[in-house]
């Protein structure tokens, strides 16, 4: 979520807050051929990351390549597009390519402020070499903050909401996102603000929700941070229940986050990966 993306330990605490039916231990090594049996297991594969870590990012590419050779043709969806792309992006992958044009990089121009494209231009590449149909799936940062002031109203429809399951909003679900929230911020946001920022998260992880459907019966893989995957709280709460026994959700959990951070159920796979180097943000929050 750029903008109103948390900091990282609000990604992995995000991250850690997606659910599962049954408890996940860590998986073992974090290699491509490994998780691309994970991703097999399934054909609505919800990968998770945090954001900013190379590592995860070369590594799920490779994944994603070996899923691909064996055959399979997802629909790939990114959080990283805001869902108002979707057309700009069908325009680019329906057009003649013209010798010299750099397609991924057509492509990268219209994603969302705030990402570090060089990372996420792998899985571009190879969405254009496998005519994989690409997904713009989040919900704008604009979108998301009228939710957080106005509620759910301000961007779906009734119908929509009462799909979606968002009216009336099970209060599990909210508390839950609020402590995912102040669990994200370092514990350093009013409390006040809290049941706003949680509507916002929950919208988008319906959003994105919205963004797969169309691609649930052929196979979709969906790359966004760990807090969307989990199965409690995140994307998998608002598909059906018959949907959702189709979905494996992994994690990819930074080295250095505590195993007690993650909720017992959260995920249906988790791989520990190295830490990327970064400055503490919960510092600057705390100065703030």
């Amino acid at each position: 979520m750029p903008g109103g993306r948390t900091p990282w330990r609000a990604a992995l605490a995000a991250a850690a807050l997606s659910a599962c039916a049954a408890p996940a231990p860590p998986n073992g090594d974090f290699t491509a051929p490994a998780l691309a049996a994970q991703m097999q297991r399934r054909p609505i594969v919800l990968l998770g990351e945090v954001h900013d870590n190379a590592e995860q990012h070369a590594v799920r590419a490779q994944a994603l390549a070996l899923l691909l050779q064996a055959g399979s043709h997802p629909a790939l969806a990114f959080e990283q597009f805001d869902r108002e792309r979707q057309a700009d992006i069908d325009r680019v992958l329906g057009a003649t390519p013209a010798q010299g044009v750099d397609r991924a990089e057509q492509l990268a121009a219209l994603g969302g402020r705030g990402w570090n494209w060089n990372l996420y231009r792998p899985f571009l590449e190879l969405a254009l070499q496998y005519r994989l149909p690409i997904v713009a799936a989040n919900l704008s940062r604009a979108d998301a903050l009228r939710v957080s002031k106005e509620g759910f109203g301000a961007v779906f429809d009734a119908a929509q909401q009462g799909e979606l399951r968002l009216d009336p909003l099970p209060a599990d679900l909210l508390r839950t996102q609020q402590e995912a929230v102040d669990e994200g911020h370092c514990h350093q946001m009013p409390p006040q603000m809290l049941p706003a920022l949680a509507r916002a998260q929950i919208a988008r992880d319906a959003t994105l929700a919205q963004a797969i459907r169309p691609y649930l019966e052929h196979g979709v893989v969906l790359l966004a941070g760990n807090g969307h995957v989990r199965r409690d709280i995140g994307v998998p709460r608002f598909v059906s229940a018959s949907q959702r026994e189709r979905v494996i959700s992994i994690a990819l959990i930074e080295r250095d986050t505590a195993a007690d951070e993650v909720p017992p159920g959260a995920f249906d796979a988790i791989f520990t990966t190295p830490a990327q180097p970064r400055a503490d943000p919960c510092q600057s929050l705390r100065r703030n």
